[in-house]
């Protein structure tokens, strides 16, 4: 597989497992042309064309000949500029790596990231809550996320990529979509009755079965073990935490159990005194989760030989 179908597959199989219905991501990317048919001439170049086509900022080719024939693959949860100095000392001994993708965005995978929060307003939506209300408090934390991103020295990891001629790609929402898809299905087939229940279906996948191993597993933050679980929201893609002010619109629509891959001090404190019951599933173990059922597809269209680094870990099923 070539570098460019490759990332083509990634985006594709993340817009099929997408909590969002096909309308909406229809609509999220017609809205995109129109932006880019408003913006000023002059700046049209400067304008992530990209965008208009792929519905996730945060997943790109960052370097690399998109015609690059990929055979073997370095991937990890977190890729920096040491992970890149790694991948070069490894070729160095005889690994042929031919690009190492990375979960979590980097470059202008990174700078974008708050575009993709966006995604959250729909979700929403489809749960009950008022789409205006969900828009409103939703973009109060999408622009702070953004002024937090446009500080930052994104270009980082994606410098060293060049520098040590090594191809960099970052997939995460559409890994992400695949652990929210795959949980919230699941949930909704087995109708765990307890909190304690919901734990043990966490640990039927050996994701989490290995985090818990390493002290970083599934636990319930808020409730006791032999709570009825009740209605579970599965809480795991949307490229960054959400607001905290809509816990109290999923209380009021019947949610009794949130079900998250990690959760902020801030955002604790807030769904604590919604009365809901909170499971946190691990944040490392779900991008786990997420990252090894979106490659069992990408191999179904050819074997590739994978390096593990950087807290990931590679489980077939």
């Amino acid at each position: 597989m070539y570098l460019k179908e490759l990332y083509n597959f990634l985006v594709r199989e993340g817009i099929r497992t997408d909590l969002r219905t096909k309308k909406q991501i229809q609509e999220y990317l017609k809205s995109r042309r129109q932006e880019f048919s408003k913006v000023r001439p002059a700046l049209k170049k400067f304008f992530d064309k990209e965008s208009l086509v792929n519905p996730y900022a945060d997943t790109r080719i960052l370097f690399g000949d998109p015609k690059k024939k990929i055979r073997k693959m370095m991937i990890g949860i977190d890729i920096d500029v040491s992970e890149m100095i790694l991948a070069d000392h490894l070729r160095r001994r005889g690994q042929e790596i031919d690009l190492v993708l990375a979960h979590h965005p980097e470059g202008i995978a990174l700078a974008g990231l708050d575009e993709v929060m966006a995604y959250q307003v729909d979700v929403m939506a489809n749960l009950g809550v008022d789409q205006k209300i969900a828009k409103h408090f939703l973009d109060e934390r999408i622009q702070k996320v953004g002024r937090g991103l446009h500080g930052i020295n994104h270009t980082r990891t994606e410098d060293a990529a060049k520098l040590l001629d090594i191809p960099l790609l970052c997939c995460h929402t559409p890994a992400d979509n695949h652990v929210g898809h795959h949980l919230q299905s699941l949930m909704d087939k087995v109708k765990p009755s307890s909190l304690n229940k919901v734990i043990d279906l966490l640990l039927k996948e050996p994701e989490y079965q290995d985090a818990m191993r390493h002290k970083a597993g599934p636990k319930i933050l808020v409730g006791k073990g032999d709570d009825k679980a009740g209605k579970i929201f599965v809480d795991m893609t949307g490229g960054s935490e959400g607001t905290e002010n809509l816990y109290g619109r999923l209380s009021q629509l019947g949610v009794t159990t949130y079900l998250g891959m990690h959760l902020s001090e801030n955002h604790f404190q807030k769904l604590k005194s919604e009365h809901m019951n909170v499971i946190i599933a691990g944040h490392m173990a779900s991008d786990n989760l997420g990252m090894n059922l979106l490659l069992d597809k990408v191999e179904k269209n050819g074997k590739f030989a994978i390096i593990e680094c950087s807290g990931f870990r590679r489980v077939r099923r």
